[in-house]
C-alpha cells in the first residue's frame, strides 16, 4: 500500500507530457489475445492496471515482453482457462477478456471483475450482447460461464452508450460469423483506438466513434504495430491542476479535440488558455467564477473528470452544482475535501453543491477511488501545509509517473510505501 505526501501551495510551471491512455491500453491488451500472431503496442502507460493485465496474460500462457513503453504479446499458444479470482478482481477492465476469449475460443469462464467502488457497474449489457450473438450465459456465485457452439453476427442496441459493453461486444464480434451492428455505441476516443488496433490486425470494423459500429467477422488476425492514443483524462486532470496553481504550465502530447467539453467549462470559469496543435498552456487567473457541470457520455463532460473538477470548484467564487449522471457513487471525495476546508454538500446521491472560494488546509485524507484520489492530489497541491493521501494505490492505477511529473514542474510531493 502507498501514500502520497504533499507540501502544498507551490506554483507549478514547466511542461507535463501526457502518457498513453489508461482506458485505451487496458482494452488493447486483452484485445491482443485475439491475434493469431504477435502484436506490438507502443506508448503503453506504466501503471498498476497494466501490471495486472500482464499477470493475466502470463497466467494464460501468452508470451509477453515489456520494455519501456512497449509491450509485445504473442497469444499463439495461449491456454483458455479460468483466471484466478484474486487477479481478475484487481481491475474492472479484466472483463475485456470475456469478449476476447469468447470470440477466439467460443467459451470463457471468468469471475465478476473488480475496480473502483463508484457504483453498481453491472455487466448486463455485455451479457445480453453475447446472448444476442448466440452465447449461453450462466452465473454461479459471481463466476460467469459463457459458451457458444458458434457466434453469429447480430443487431445489438445498447440501452445505454456503455464504453465497456461497446468494446467487449466489438471484441466478441471480430471472429463471429457474419455481420454485427452495435447501435447506441459509445464514442470515446479509446473505442476508436481499439477499433483501429483490430483493423490493423485484419478485422473489418467501421463506424467506431459514431453511434453505430459495424463489424464483419473474420477468421484470422495477423501481427501489427499499434500506438496507444494520449490519455485525455490525464490531460484533463493536469489542465484542471494548471487552472488551480499553474504559472505558464504546459500540458503536451495531447489531442485538444478530446477535451473540448472541459475546455468549454474552463472558459466558463475564466481560465486563459493557449491551445496549440498538441499542447496547451495555462496559468491560474486572479479570480475563478463558479459554474455547473453535468457528466455525460462522450463528447459530453467526462465522468472521470468530475471529481478533479470538484477541487477546482472549491476555489471558484459562488455556488456551483455538479450533476453526476453516469455513476451513482462518485462523490466520496467530497467528504475528504471538506476535511481540508471545502464547503460541499450532497443534494442527492448524484447531485452536489460546492460553495467557494474556500482556503484548503493540508490534512490526512483517504483516496476512495482512482479519480477521487486525483481530486485529493490536486487539493493537496493548492492547500496550505502538509497533506497525506492514504490508499494512493488507487491513483497509481491511472496516472503514470505522477510524482515524478509533478516534481519536475515544482511540486513538493513524494510517494511512500506503507508496510
Amino acid at each position: 500500500m502507498y501514500r502520497i505526501k504533499i507540501n502544498g501551495n507551490k506554483p507549478l510551471s514547466g511542461n507535463i507530457r501526457i502518457s498513453g491512455s489508461k482506458n485505451s491500453a487496458v482494452a488493447l491488451i486483452p484485445a491482443a489475445v485475439l491475434c493469431d500472431e504477435e502484436v506490438t503496442i507502443a506508448n503503453v502507460p506504466d501503471i498498476s492496471d497494466i501490471d495486472a493485465l500482464d499477470e493475466i496474460l502470463n497466467y494464460l500462457n501468452a508470451k509477453v515482453e515489456r520494455k519501456d513503453d512497449i509491450i509485445k504479446v504473442d497469444s499463439s499458444k495461449i491456454e483458455n482457462k479460468l483466471i484466478p479470482k484474486k487477479i481478475v478482481t484487481k481491475l474492472r477492465a479484466s472483463y475485456y477478456f470475456m469478449g476476447a476469449l469468447l470470440s477466439k475460443y467460443k467459451r470463457v469462464e471468468m469471475y465478476f471483475p473488480g475496480g473502483c467502488s463508484i457504483g453498481a457497474r453491472p455487466i448486463n449489457l455485455h451479457l445480453k450482447g453475447f446472448e444476442a450473438m448466440g452465447a449461453t450465459v450462466t452465473e454461479n456465485d459471481n463466476l460467469f460461464t459463457i459458451t457458444a457452439d458458434k457466434l453469429t453476427g447480430a443487431k445489438i442496441n445498447l440501452d445505454f452508450a456503455s464504453v465497456g459493453a461497446t468494446i467487449n461486444l466489438m471484441l466478441a464480434a471480430v471472429k463471429a460469423d457474419g455481420t454485427t451492428i452495435i447501435s447506441n455505441a459509445a464514442k470515446e476516443p479509446h473505442i476508436v483506438n481499439v477499433a483501429t488496433f483490430l483493423n490493423n490486425m485484419g478485422a473489418k470494423i467501421t463506424g467506431a466513434g459514431t453511434s453505430e459500429i459495424k463489424i464483419i467477422g473474420v477468421k484470422y488476425l495477423h501481427s501489427c504495430f499499434h500506438e496507444v492514443v494520449p490519455d485525455y483524462i490525464e490531460t484533463g486532470t493536469y489542465m484542471i491542476l494548471a487552472s488551480l496553481i499553474g504559472k505558464d504550465l504546459t500540458i503536451s502530447n495531447i489531442i485538444p479535440e478530446h477535451v473540448e467539453a472541459l475546455i468549454s467549462k474552463l472558459e466558463d470559469v475564466g481560465i486563459p488558455m493557449e491551445i496549440d496543435i498538441d499542447s496547451i498552456k495555462i496559468s491560474r487567473p486572479e479570480k475563478l467564477k463558479s459554474t455547473s457541470i453535468k457528466t455525460q457520455v462522450y463528447p459530453g463532460f467526462p465522468t472521470d473528470l468530475q471529481q478533479p473538477f470538484a477541487t477546482l470548484l472549491t476555489q471558484c467564487k459562488g455556488r456551483s452544482i455538479i450533476n453526476e449522471t453516469i455513476w451513482e457513487n462518485r462523490f466520496l471525495n467530497l467528504k475528504e475535501l471538506n476535511k481540508m476546508g471545502a464547503t460541499t454538500d450532497l443534494l442527492t446521491n448524484q447531485k452536489a453543491v460546492i460553495i467557494g472560494p474556500t482556503k484548503l488546509i493540508g490534512k490526512k485524507v483517504n483516496a476512495t477511488d482512482l479519480r477521487g484520489g486525483a481530486s485529493l492530489v490536486l487539493a493537496g497541491l493548492i492547500a496550505e501545509g502538509n497533506t497525506i493521501i492514504d490508499n494512493a494505490d488507487y491513483v497509481l492505477r491511472g496516472y503514470e509517473g505522477i510524482v515524478d511529473k509533478l516534481t519536475k514542474v515544482g511540486a513538493d510531493i513524494s510517494l511512500e510505501e506503507v508496510k
